[in-house]
């Protein structure tokens, strides 16, 4: 099973079928003259059957076309030189030529010594290809084995569209030879660097995933059926208690009901994570879906920070996106205002308010003020019987304008939070799956 160590052409036969290398006219490059490089570099052509650090080549990844940029750690420990960013480059350009994705798998120790900044050039080399299939619209999938670690790191590997992790990679900017080693794939994942951690024997299956996912987009995505409550609430506070009841159907539900299968990503690649935000691709009925939902708790920073991505990455790729608001409103503590909650507010309205694909927002429980409105779609948000929305709770409102206690649930009818008052104000399209009738039917 692929974990670093293993041959490149090995490694991507494990997770590819029909590989085909790309050409190449690599010369010798020793451009610093380095006492007995051009020795270490015959010898590890002589140990490896390779001439560089990094194999290319397109094959079948689950019926998905790919450039693959494979890393032969047995070559001076995968380090990129020269000719290794050569390789990576010509094989960017192939894949956008092709208009298909690219899939790195790598396992590098960083820049190679022997040849100085030049090597280190590479970076800026390797990162200019990136941009270019970014701005392409073609997805870059990274497989992060072991070790992960230098400009490897912090261009092919923190650069992708998604990152996967091998389970037990050393992955970081600096290896264990200039720090102690024993920083792993699991703290980038904890810190929301790495989308998902996976057992080497799942790789294959993971990538041909993912590859579906990011290659197949729908149309738009579809008004989910409500699933809670059949019935409108009487009045505002009703409404409010049963956005609030502990056994109504959260995102976690819904998400399960739309997607025949989904895949999550992970954090917000500023080093948080917000277990309260869901977000990633679904598939349904043979195509793609991205979605971001809120799970009824206090967003934090992260958790904007993460749909945001999530929604940039969505609209580069073309891919519909779903959004599930609830949340009582956003986190207000003094740690989520030292992480910035304003600016990452402000980057999920932006992304949404930028976003050229179709965005769906269903409304399935407490939306509070603009912590939920920030992931809503104007004029394209649907809400369930059992939710409502308010520029702030019933019980705030009522300290604010200093009313007593008593007078909440007046405050509550005032605000005209219903699901009912929603649409008639314009601020709603439509209730979820609510027949003339007033009960909730299927799709």
């Amino acid at each position: 099973m692929p974990s670093g160590r293993e041959p490149a052409r090995a490694v991507i036969e494990l997770v590819a079928s029909g590989f085909v290398e790309l050409p190449d006219d690599l010369g010798p490059s020793d451009p610093l003259g380095w006492p007995g490089y051009d020795l270490a570099v015959a010898q590890a052509t002589e140990r490896t059957g390779e001439r560089e650090s990094v194999v290319c080549g397109v094959a079948d990844i689950g019926g998905v076309t790919a450039v693959v940029v494979a890393f032969e750690f047995g070559f001076l420990g995968g380090s990129l030189g020269t000719r290794t960013g050569a390789r990576i480059e010509q094989a960017f350009t192939h894949a956008r030529e092709r208009r298909v994705p690219v899939v790195s798998l790598i396992a590098t120790g960083g820049s190679r010594m022997q040849e100085g900044t030049l090597a280190l050039l590479q970076l800026q080399r390797i990162a200019g290809q990136i941009a270019l299939t970014r701005e392409a619209g073609l997805p870059h999938v990274a497989v992060l084995r072991d070790p992960t670690t230098g400009g490897g790191w912090a261009t092919l590997g923190a650069g992708a569209d998604v990152v996967l992790g091998l389970s037990g990679a050393q992955v970081g900017f600096a290896g264990s030879r200039v720090r102690p080693p024993g920083y792993s794939v699991t703290h980038q994942f904890a810190a929301g660097l790495v989308d998902q951690l996976v057992p080497p024997d799942e790789l294959r299956d993971r990538l041909e995933r993912w590859l579906k996912l990011l290659t197949t987009p729908a149309a738009e995505a579809p008004v989910p059926k409500a699933m809670g409550a059949s019935t409108l609430p009487e009045t505002g506070w009703d409404a409010v208690l049963r956005a609030r009841a502990p056994s109504r159907p959260r995102a976690r539900d819904y998400l399960a009901a739309c997607f025949d299968w989904h895949e999550p990503i992970n954090g917000d690649r500023a080093g948080g994570v917000d277990p309260g935000v869901l977000c990633g691709f679904g598939h349904r009925d043979g195509v793609t879906i991205a979605y971001a939902a809120q799970c009824g708790t206090a967003t934090r920073p992260a958790g904007f920070r993460t749909a945001a991505r999530l929604v940039t990455l969505a609209d580069r790729l073309g891919i519909p996106v779903l959004t599930l608001v609830d949340t009582p409103g956003a986190a207000n503590d003094a740690t989520a205002e030292k992480a910035g909650a304003g600016a990452a507010i402000a980057d999920m309205f932006t992304a949404i308010a930028a976003a050229r694909v179709p965005i769906t927002t269903l409304l399935i429980g407490e939306g509070g003020s603009g912590g939920a409105l920030a992931f809503a779609a104007p004029d394209r948000m649907w809400v369930t019987p059992d939710s409502y929305f308010a520029v702030i709770s019933p019980e705030l409102a009522a300290a604010i304008l200093k009313r007593e206690q008593a007078r909440t649930k007046e405050t509550a009818d005032q605000l005209r939070l219903r699901p009912q008052d929603l649409v008639e104000l314009g601020i709603a399209r439509g209730i979820a799956e609510l027949d003339q009738a007033g009960q909730a039917t299927a799709m």
